[in-house]
């Protein structure tokens, strides 16, 4: 009799979509070049350059969109991120080279990759292109109408085969639902600035003003450099303790925010995917385990080899076990890292805006700045691919430290061998203590004997200065030939802890796991300072408030200068020719820089330079 589950399977196994997601894909780009088309007709170019009839007939139309600002861009950041998350399933789909249109050579694959991911870019641009666009009316509706037809073409493959081959029922949900939350919060999300650009457009709602060149949080922290008198510290909370503190003088750029909720999702359906291959590894060892069982059983127990292939059986069934219990911590940990790294990118940017690169390697001070603009590139996906790739290496690491557990520890008491498990645990246990003794008990002898006295009951330990020469070199030489022996173990030990702490760390990009000197080497962490040095030199808040003075101190005195004209225009009084105004206003700069009389150029037949020295005189009188 067949299973529930094994029934889904089988019915999942020949359900056909009329549906195909990587062909609707390929489709979904004349939409998306017809929407990148118009706003791009609406954006008007600012410094046009005519060149030739073709650019003349063009006008200022057809201008340059982006789909966002990676690099200063702090407001609609959650909705940006959003929108990233609703092309995790497809990023996915990159990440496992499932992207093969065409047969080609393993040499130029990485072309084909390039030419995918272009592709899933440019279907996904609308989204980002129609958030980040000035014409809200125009841009909502073309942002709504495409998130729509994508929400509704998931709708229908989900509809027409829910189930799956590995999870059974409804495994293409699981799949999905969160490219379809996503897709139902842009949804919202375009409606929401449809509204607001209709009441604008009727005159119901004033117009908001347009983005300002400096953030409200970046004032805030340049304030709280000025303030004389820091602020009274209120009593803070464990979590703000312990965990972490929110600083309102401080904002994630919308970079991070959409890096880390895509890495959320990518985690989330890279550990589905690991689950569904989980399936179908164990279900392939039920059946082997089962032809074990048959061979067992026509051999009556009494094969030479029932005892190996019992203790295959019991591997397998504890491994199957192990690897089922650490998914848990294996995605904590990532999970952990995710809000960790988010944590260090705040410490390490206040710490270069206090001018602090001490926390760097010293060949990282004065990074390429080549090389630190392609690295605000990378980094994005490269720290989602660490994620990934550091949850299946943390998840191996923890399966084999569980195999160990329980090989050594639970195994023994279920197989009645508890007491020679405690026996052998005890005389390990004593070794190492020994050993350890042995090490303390140097530092003891030395302290004791081999140093001199403290100069001050005030220092905290006794300066390096030996004591008990004739006694130290005994000592260094009957230690010796033990300290040797002991090496291995140390050696040993220093190359176990190395590679616990390298395949640990190694989804952390925003630490290194390279030696001293060898930092280079480690293209994540080069990716990492070279982002931070990008977003340094171009989201200090001191130097975009002294910009923003700058800015603000020029369109003052252009607007005073045209009011003072526009006043000398509209004045009462006769009619004065323009010629004469002219003079007049020339006069004018001339008398308020007078250096400007000796660079003036005078042409054949005028004498401009003695009129102009003439007019001067006059002044003076």
């Amino acid at each position: 009799m067949i299973s529930a589950n094994s029934r889904t399977r089988q019915l999942n196994g020949t359900c056909v979509s009329s549906v195909d997601m990587e062909l609707f894909l390929h489709y979904s780009l004349i939409p998306s070049l017809f929407i990148i088309l118009v706003l791009s007709f609406l954006q008007r170019r600012e410094h046009r350059k005519q060149r030739d009839d073709t650019s003349h007939l063009l006008g200022n139309r057809f201008g340059i969109i982006i789909p966002l600002d990676f690099v200063g861009t702090f407001s609609n950041r959650w909705s940006y991120g959003i929108a990233f998350g609703a092309t995790a399933n497809k990023v996915m789909f990159l990440f496992s080279e499932g992207y093969q249109p065409l047969h080609i050579p393993q040499w130029a694959q990485a072309f084909v990759l390039l030419i995918g991911g272009m592709e899933v870019g440019l279907s996904h641009f609308p989204f980002f292109a129609c958030l980040s666009s000035e014409f809200r009316l125009v841009s909502s509706i073309l942002g709504f109408s495409y998130s729509l037809i994508w929400f509704a073409v998931t709708i229908l493959y989900i509809i027409q085969c829910p189930h799956g081959q590995f999870l059974g029922k409804y495994e293409t949900v699981m799949f999905y639902w969160p490219s379809l939350l996503c897709l139902a919060f842009l949804l919202g999300r375009f409606l929401h600035m449809f509204v607001k650009s209709l009441r604008v457009h009727l005159g119901w709602e004033l117009q908001m003003e347009e983005k300002p060149f400096l953030e409200v949080h970046q004032a805030e922290h340049v304030k709280r450099l000025l303030r004389k008198a820091p602020l009274q510290e209120t009593k803070k909370s464990w979590f703000q303790t312990r965990v972490y503190e929110w600083d309102p003088c401080f904002q994630f750029p919308s970079r991070m925010i959409g890096t880390t909720v895509l890495a959320f999702i990518c985690l989330y359906l890279f550990i589905v995917i690991e689950f569904c291959m989980f399936m179908y590894v164990r279900d392939e060892l039920d059946v082997f385990e089962g032809e074990l069982e048959n061979y067992i059983a026509s051999m009556n127990q009494t094969g030479t080899l029932t005892p190996v292939i019992l203790q295959v059986k019991e591997l397998m069934n504890v491994s199957k076990g192990v690897w089922l219990v650490t998914i848990l911590p294996a995605s904590l940990t990532c999970v952990s890292y995710l809000f960790h790294i988010l944590a260090c990118y705040r410490k390490h940017m206040k710490r270069l805006w206090a001018g602090n690169k001490h926390f760097l390697p010293l060949k990282f001070h004065h990074p390429s700045s080549s090389k630190s603009v392609v690295a605000i590139a990378r980094y994005s996906g490269w720290q989602i691919a660490y994620i990934l790739w550091g949850y299946l290496i943390i998840h191996v690491v923890q399966s084999l430290c569980g195999l160990m557990i329980m090989y050594s520890l639970v195994l023994p008491v279920v197989h009645n061998q508890g007491l020679e498990m405690l026996q052998g645990l005890g005389i390990g246990t004593l070794t190492i203590s020994i050993v350890l003794g042995l090490m303390s008990l140097q530092v003891w002898i030395a302290t004791s004997f081999f140093l001199q006295p403290k100069m001050s009951t005030a220092d905290k330990q006794k300066p390096l200065a030996l004591n008990n020469r004739k006694a130290f070199h005994n000592f260094n030489y009957f230690l010796f030939f033990y300290n040797v022996l002991l090496g291995l173990g140390a050696c040993l030990s220093r190359l176990l802890i190395s590679c616990i702490l390298g395949t640990w760390l190694i989804a952390r990009i925003d630490r290194t796991i390279m030696q001293n000197g060898y930092e280079g080497a480690d293209m994540g962490f080069s990716a990492w300072i070279g982002m931070l040095y990008v977003d340094h030199y171009h989201t200090n808040p001191v130097l975009v408030s002294f910009c923003n003075i700058l800015i603000t101190g020029h369109r003052e005195r252009r607007l005073q200068q045209a009011i003072k004209y526009w006043c000398l225009n509209q004045s009462a009084g006769p009619r004065v020719s323009a010629r004469s105004r002219t003079r007049w206003l020339l006069l004018q700069t001339l008398v308020n820089n007078p250096k400007l009389v000796m660079l003036r150029k005078s042409r054949p037949g005028h004498s401009s330079r003695e009129f102009t020295q003439i007019l001067l005189m006059g002044s003076e009188s």
